[in-house]
């Protein structure tokens, strides 16, 4: 059994590095007691109240390995950055752990030890340090304080902190974040489910619940079922129920059973006769329009007091469906003018004479969710029933259930539902999307559906992470794209492979002067900062091609740096009629210092039959719809985007041959993509929103020159790129090591 760590949250300094790693490891479960002294870490029958001790003993108690000599260097370390207050003492112990970690992913070892926990939670700590790191001067340092600040684990904790500061004032002792929720939890026997209708694809907002539903169910040590809710032959077919699981399996979440409520229908249909007789329940002929209005103004069926016998009956002739039989529903007797209009007698069965995709021609009646959900959470054993808190209303209609049938009590865990702006997430009217060939399908990346934004680049961790980070929370907001965007860069941006492209139509060819007489090439890390990732193969020559923006922005003499080879004076630029540039020279000049150059260029040798480029289509989206959020009388037709899919012709460096489809790569100062397959020869990329404004913005005020005309699903991109802004992210001292009389580059391997 996990120990106990407790932690006032107000404490000064407060200690990360002790809730970090107790996340990390698991082997103390956060409690924040305001009235506590200090940290405390109860385990195994001792109480340690040192935070360099608490660490040392869970790093060990978590097996995590790499610890070594050096390990106390690092405490002593972070020590002095807790007391430190001197400007350039601090960034003097920020510029040795910089170089430190510019050959190394972790501190000590090949993996997060002691060391690196302790110095993370001095960081943390330090709100001036943490903007130190925000101004980039640290790239090794920050890169590495992100993994560890950004890890699921490390998520949830600080949500935790979060939520125990925003309730301290209301309580003395708190369990922290999310344990906070699961009531009458016993570690073992905790039994969460994830209930879909087999209706559609999975979206975004049903993402929330079957994360946190395996969230608690793997902490607890428990079981989640993956339940299909397939009462309504209308809308259900077996191809969603076999979507749904690969969309589950996309987010890497696994049920341990998988079952539906059509097993449960002949018990379902034995508890509706069981309340008819008992009293408990009527049918009903009110027209829908007319039982609406009178729960809505607290009025009470004509059918409401009629007979248990004539009930029974009427019911039996709802099984049949017959003529008669449909004319009915039956209806909970639970009250008339409660203020709680769920509880105004809701529909509990309705008819149906469509044949079931499961059950056939075997039934007419099917129950409604509302009746269905609590009993069968209460015989499939369910502990906890997690609900978005649109249901709050209707949570005590789920425990009349449970008690008028006498059945196994369900606790209830409920959580604010998620929405985005410029975001649909209605069933029907992504349904309207696709039947009128608005997008190319379901996983259109434009759409989203869990395969949608997976297409879209969106990774299974920077999902899990965000609505953790979400989860205790009541809330209903419409969220910005912008944070669950900059979380899936800070996790694709350490090990996506760096290559490059050049658009097609402003494509600048360039002399170099001083060049070699025949191309060479050379072995050059795909990855700058993470050598682990490989080596790529790049093309020098003395004929290049820049980008026109690069081109145009360039001045007579001017020094510039082509980046992974050396520094190049311009010399002479041919410019034509309409202001373009056609042609550059330049003289390469590898003694120049590349820091003191404004502009890094990538570039690419021409393509020739020995070195050819790979030709690709790098594209971007626009939102579907026009509007932040549609009101529930707006028509979806109003506010249709006209255009939403921009396609740029480029070429690309030759590594990019090896991609397979799904792999995430940088094309250098244009953005991050997602390789998406090959069409005719060409590879397709698909820009990956990296939370910045300008990537998640609308693009639709943005007027769209002519251009080749495309299908309406697939419109050309302008002639100004509104797709990526183009920044200097170079100027790292780092050069690479090959063996050529041309340039010298020192080695990033050490041998």
């Amino acid at each position: 059994m996990p120990g106990t760590l407790t932690v006032p949250s107000k404490l000064t300094p407060f200690h990360f590095a002790a809730v970090g790693i107790a996340a990390h490891t698991g082997k103390a479960q956060l409690v924040f007691d305001e009235a506590a002294a200090g940290t405390v870490l109860a385990l195994n029958g001792s109480s340690i109240t040192d935070e360099e001790e608490i660490v040392h003993t869970l790093a060990k108690e978590g097996g995590l390995s790499g610890d070594s000599v050096k390990t106390q260097s690092f405490f002593v370390l972070a020590k002095n950055l807790r007391t430190v207050t001197a400007h350039p003492e601090v960034v003097a112990a920020l510029d040795s752990l910089d170089d430190l970690l510019a050959f190394r992913t972790f501190l000590v070892g090949h993996t997060a030890t002691a060391a690196d926990w302790i110095v993370w939670g001095s960081l943390k700590g330090s709100i001036k340090i943490v903007g130190l790191l925000k101004n980039n001067q640290h790239p090794h340092l920050l890169r590495w304080f992100t993994h560890l600040d950004t890890l699921k684990e490390t998520q949830a904790a600080l949500a935790e902190i979060s939520a125990a500061k925003a309730t301290k004032a209301r309580g003395n002792k708190t369990a922290a974040g999310f344990a906070l929720g699961l009531q009458n939890a016993v570690d073992g026997q905790v039994v969460t489910r994830f209930p879909p209708e087999p209706s559609g694809y999975l979206h975004i907002g049903h993402t929330k619940a079957a994360i946190l539903n395996q969230y608690f169910a793997k902490m607890y040590h428990g079981k989640l079922i993956i339940r299909f809710d397939d009462t309504n032959p209308s809308k259900e077919r077996t191809e969603f129920e076999e979507t749904i699981l690969e969309d589950l399996r996309l987010l890497d979440i696994h049920g341990d059973v998988v079952t539906h409520t059509s097993d449960h229908f002949q018990t379902l249909y034995d508890l509706a006769i069981k309340l008819l007789k008992s009293g408990k329940a009527y049918t009903d002929d009110t027209a829908q329009q007319q039982m609406r209005d009178e729960r809505f103004a607290g009025t009470a069926s004509a059918h409401r007091d009629d007979s248990v016998e004539d009930n029974v009956k009427r019911f039996a002739e709802m099984t049949t469906g017959s003529k008669e039989g449909l004319r009915w529903c039956l209806r909970a007797k639970i009250s008339v003018d409660n203020p709680n209009k769920a509880l105004r007698d809701p529909v509990i069965y309705r008819c149906n004479i469509l044949p079931h995709h499961r059950t056939g021609e075997k039934w007419k009646v099917y129950p409604t969710y509302d009746f269905a959900c609590p009993v069968v959470d209460s015989i499939e054993g369910v502990t906890h029933a997690l609900r978005t808190n649109e249901y709050r209303d209707r949570n005590p209609q789920y425990q009349w259930m449970i008690d008028a049938l006498e059945l196994r009590k369900v606790n209830i865990w409920d959580f604010s539902r998620l929405n985005f702006i410029y975001t649909l997430l209605s069933k029907r009217k992504l349904h309207q999307f696709v039947d009128n060939k608005l997008v190319t399908g379901w996983d259109d990346p434009r759409f989203p559906t869990v395969r949608g934004i997976r297409r879209r680049g969106m990774t299974v961790e920077a999902l899990t992470q965000f609505m953790l980070s979400q989860g205790p929370s009541q809330a209903v907001v419409s969220l910005e794209w912008d944070s669950i965007w900059s979380l899936n860069k800070k996790i694709i941006d350490p090990i996506a492979p760096r290559h490059w492209a050049v658009l097609k139509n402003k494509s600048v060819p360039v002399i170099i002067k001083g060049g070699p007489a025949v191309a060479e090439v050379k072995a050059v890390p795909k990855h700058k900062k993470n050598a682990e990732i490989g080596e790529k193969k790049t093309v020098y020559s003395s004929s290049i091609l820049v980008e026109q923006e690069d081109a145009q922005s360039f001045e007579d003499n001017e020094e510039v740096t082509l980046m992974d080879w050396g520094n190049a004076i311009v010399r002479s630029k041919a410019i034509d009629a309409t202001g373009q540039v056609t042609a550059i020279e330049v003289d390469l000049n590898l003694e120049g210092d590349f820091r003191k150059t404004k502009k890094k260029i990538t570039w690419l040798s021409q393509s020739t039959d020995a070195y050819p480029l790979a030709p690709v289509t790098l594209i971007d989206y626009d939102y579907l719809i026009t509007k932040k959020k549609l009101e529930e009388n707006d028509n979806v037709d109003d506010f249709i985007t006209p255009v939403t899919e921009f396609r740029e012709d480029a070429v690309a460096d030759a590594n990019v041959a090896d991609l397979k489809k799904g792999d995430v790569i940088q094309f250098e100062r244009k953005g991050y993509y997602v390789y998406d397959g090959e069409v005719n020869g060409v590879k397709e990329f698909i820009l990956i929103p990296d939370g910045r404004a300008a990537s998640i913005a609308s693009k639709h005020a943005t007027p769209v020159p002519a251009a080749t005309p495309v299908a309406k699903a697939a419109t050309p991109a302008p002639s100004t790129s509104t797709m990526y802004k183009v920044d200097t992210i170079y100027g790292e001292d780092v050069k690479h090591d090959v063996n050529t009389s041309m340039y010298k580059i020192d080695s990033v391997y050490k041998s």
